[in-house]
């Protein structure tokens, strides 16, 4: 199974970011846009694991410990790529998201995962390979409150890329 740890949205957080994301649409010419039922606040990416792997990954978000905490969703930006940028809704600076993520690529990595080394930038995958005279925007900054993490599976299900949540670990009550 191809794997992730994410922040899932509830409702009314999915429903701002497709507005985002219908936006963006309309600003370019092409792009391949995130499923509504895809977006996400990815963690950490694991890729590839055997049925002992994804036992460990259970493990790991087993022994992380959090209280829920809110994420504020205030920007929308791009990476630059050759082949079409990549457009997301940015998250600020959060410590508690920081200390979060943190923890569990320290408990992956103590399970035996290699994970990817680059510093962790908080984003929300809108769009890839999205083309279009655009720049980013201002947005009316908005929040989530997170109440867990989950062990996601990617998988292309007739033709469509599909997430499906594999394992939850909840927040720890106040």
């Amino acid at each position: 199974m191809r794997l992730f740890v994410a922040v899932n949205f509830g409702s009314g957080v999915c429903a701002r970011l497709t507005s985002l994301q219908g936006e963006l649409r309309g600003k370019s010419r092409r792009g391949s846009f995130t499923l509504p039922g895809n977006i996400h606040l990815t963690l950490t990416f694991l890729g590839e694991c055997s049925g002992e792997q994804t036992a460990a990954a259970k493990a790991a978000l087993d022994a992380v410990c959090f209280e829920p905490f809110t994420i504020e969703i205030d920007r929308v930006g791009c990476f630059k790529r050759g082949d079409g940028d990549i457009w997301w809704a940015g998250v600020s600076e959060s410590k508690p998201l920081l200390v979060l993520q943190n923890q569990l690529t320290d408990k992956l990595t103590d399970e035996g995962f290699v994970l990817d080394s680059r510093k962790y930038s908080p984003h929300i995958t809108l769009g890839r390979r999205v083309e279009g005279d655009i720049t980013g925007w201002s947005i009316e900054p908005f929040v989530e409150t997170v109440l867990s993490v989950e062990l996601m599976k990617s998988e292309r299900i007739h033709g469509k890329l599909r997430y499906t949540r594999v394992y939850r670990k909840a927040a720890e009550p106040i």
